[in-house]
């Protein structure tokens, strides 16, 4: 890990924080900075306000830490993600307050796609994992598992996962899915509306 890739990590962190999206150490962020290597957020660390003493090294393809503290329990999914998915560089894990309260719904929401920013940049179908153990293996192979297929998804009693290319590209997607977790949790069951297929369609016709 050289000093410009901590600081890196760090600014993605502190982003983390000063955009709402975490509290404490409510959260956790992963990053590919070699085919087999990545920067993890040390376990129990305060996200928003961590340093560079707080980042783990791992290994990716078997999970060994090779510097730094302990990673966070969640490193599991964040290397199994980044394990299946070789397009993928960075994995954001947050218990943002308007995902997680959706997450925590009894009647959850199936249709997330009430701007046109959802299924541009989030994607048209938001996975829901059953509740699982922070830091279980059943977690992390549920999250794997979802995370083949789609880019962003809701862990339910818990929080949101994203994944993407670079930071800024895994941070769209956590703040449009926050906002569309905003707008269903202000607007109350059956008062708001989502796009329908023809308006998707249109959307990827034009800017997809």
């Amino acid at each position: 890990m050289t000093k410009e890739q901590a600081q890196q990590f760090l600014d993605a962190a502190h982003r983390a924080g000063n955009q709402g999206l975490m509290l404490c150490s409510s959260g956790n962020l992963s990053w590919r900075i070699e085919d087999d290597l990545a920067l993890i957020s040390g376990t129990g660390s305060w996200v928003p306000t961590i340093k560079e003493e707080n980042i783990a090294v791992c290994r990716i393809s078997d999970g060994q830490s090779v510097e730094g503290p302990r990673p966070s329990i969640e490193s599991t999914f964040h290397l199994g993600v980044l394990r299946h998915r070789k397009e993928v560089n960075v994995v954001l894990h947050f218990q943002s307050p308007f995902a997680s309260t959706v997450a925590c719904m009894k009647d959850k929401p199936t249709n997330f796609n009430v701007t046109a920013e959802i299924p541009l940049h989030v994607g048209r179908e938001i996975p829901l994992v059953p509740y699982y153990r922070p830091g279980s293996p059943e977690l992390a192979q549920a999250v794997t598992e979802a995370m083949q297929n789609h880019n962003s998804i809701l862990l339910a009693k818990h929080g949101q996962v994203v994944c993407g290319k670079d930071f800024d590209d895994a941070f769209q997607k956590a703040v449009f899915l926050e906002m569309a977790c905003e707008i269903i949790v202000r607007a109350g069951k059956d008062n708001y509306t989502t796009l329908t297929e023809d308006e998707i369609a249109d959307l990827f016709k034009h800017f997809g």
